[in-house]
């Protein structure tokens, strides 16, 4: 109850339209309540589907203390479950993906079926019952082609948001994608920074020159509107795509904790390219016009997202301790489309490659800075920044209700 109380203390003290106290973003304490109140209890995202393209596909993941098994059933069905085998615990797989025909501990092969079922287990006697030892299930939900895990023993509502973010992503049909790349960084900075620094383009001029080639700083589209009104230019994307069949006006969760707009690229850009042409000659999706912008999807706490005319990208975001967030990038290109063929792999992941790093160094500048004595908190930009001040009043009251059950009720 102390820590809860310390928290309840700092979100008290917080003055509006400033970044957090230290604490927040140092704090192995607050960092435990973080994980305990929000990553343990919210909807993540975890894969994209077309990591595991076949029966028997997996991939693993671990948030905080658990660790977690996404696998493909021969029934095409994605299930997750604890990686933590029913006879002594030892972890089932070791790998970050793989295939398998079953799932057999390495320790004593226990052989779970893909669907969680204990097949066999070697010499437990006449009273053993199989069937009470399956594997502990994690809850899974897949919307159009991106998998997200709770790892809540009961799970928040998945399907408003389902509903909300369907028919825009139905139109890059990411159930006909492949992983073309993947990358894995370590940002020395807490979560919550490294969401403040997407939340902004304010940063990107001076950090981003391979983004600013084809992304926008203005902060009409990197931000969030109160009045959820832009500017015609804007308007008249929105209309066009739409009309072309391609859902793109702006919709967001009445907490503020997902957002959905497809958004344009600066004149004449196609997609992230240091050209700004196209990546992809054979495109994912069915999107109509090679200029649509991008449709940019993000859920608090693990995910922003870019989909394009031509290809896909998913970003992951993992906390390791108070100062330490893994960034995992996946490019989606057409199954079908050909490396050195279709598209050559430098070309396609080269600008986000290059503002990942960019991403990494400001943010781990940011925790630096952070973590001196002299540091107090600062006002956001009313003008840049209003996306970010959006995500930390998200954190702020997500975090102050779950520990404070009276406020929660009164609300």
């Amino acid at each position: 109850m102390y820590v809860q109380a310390k928290a309840r203390d700092m979100l008290s003290r917080r003055k509006p339209g400033h970044s957090l106290e230290q604490g927040f973003y140092t704090d192995p304490e607050i960092f435990a309540l973080d994980m305990e109140n929000i990553w343990y209890r919210d909807w993540l995202f975890a894969t994209p589907a077309a990591a595991m393209p076949k029966g028997g596909s997996y991939v693993t993941h671990k948030v905080g203390p658990y660790r977690v098994i996404i696998v493909k059933g021969q029934d095409g069905e994605i299930r997750a479950f604890h990686n933590t085998c029913r006879h002594r615990g030892s972890i089932l797989c070791k790998a970050d993906k793989g295939n398998v025909a079953k799932l057999v501990c390495p320790y004593h092969q226990w052989t779970y079926e893909l669907d969680g079922r204990l097949l066999w287990a070697r010499d437990m006697g006449p009273d053993f019952d199989a069937a009470a030892h399956g594997l502990k299930p994690v809850h899974c939900r897949t919307v159009s082609g991106l998998v997200y895990i709770c790892l809540a023993e009961d799970a928040p509502d998945f399907d408003a948001f389902a509903a909300t973010v369907a028919p825009y992503l139905d139109v890059h049909d990411l159930g006909n994608a492949k992983v073309a790349h993947q990358s894995t960084i370590v940002e020395n900075g807490n979560w919550k920074l490294v969401w403040e620094n997407n939340r902004e383009c304010y940063h990107c001029a001076g950090n981003h020159p391979s983004l600013c080639r084809t992304y926008p700083e203005d902060p009409t589209i990197t931000g969030v509107a109160k009045d959820g009104t832009f500017p015609p230019k804007v308007e008249a994307h929105f209309q066009r795509l739409e009309a072309g069949g391609a859902p793109s006006r702006f919709q967001m969760a009445e907490d503020g904790q997902y957002r959905i707009a497809r958004m344009p690229l600066l004149d004449g850009a196609e997609s992230y390219t240091l050209n700004g042409k196209i990546a992809v000659q054979k495109r994912l999706g069915r999107v109509p016009f090679l200029d649509a912008g991008t449709l940019l999807k993000f859920h608090y706490p693990t995910t922003w997202n870019h989909f394009l005319s031509d290809h896909s990208i998913t970003f992951r975001v993992t906390p390791l301790s108070p100062t330490e967030t893994e960034v995992q990038t996946t490019w989606l290109v057409n199954k079908d489309a050909v490396e050195g063929v279709d598209y050559d792999l430098e070309n396609l992941k080269t600008v986000w490659e290059h503002t990942n790093d960019e991403d990494r160094r400001v943010v781990e500048d940011n925790q630096q800075g952070i973590n001196s004595p002299a540091y107090v908190p600062g006002p956001y930009s009313e003008t840049h920044e209003d996306g970010v001040l959006q995500f930390v009043d998200w954190y702020c009251t997500t975090l102050g209700n779950r520990i404070d059950p009276v406020r929660l009720a009164a609300e």
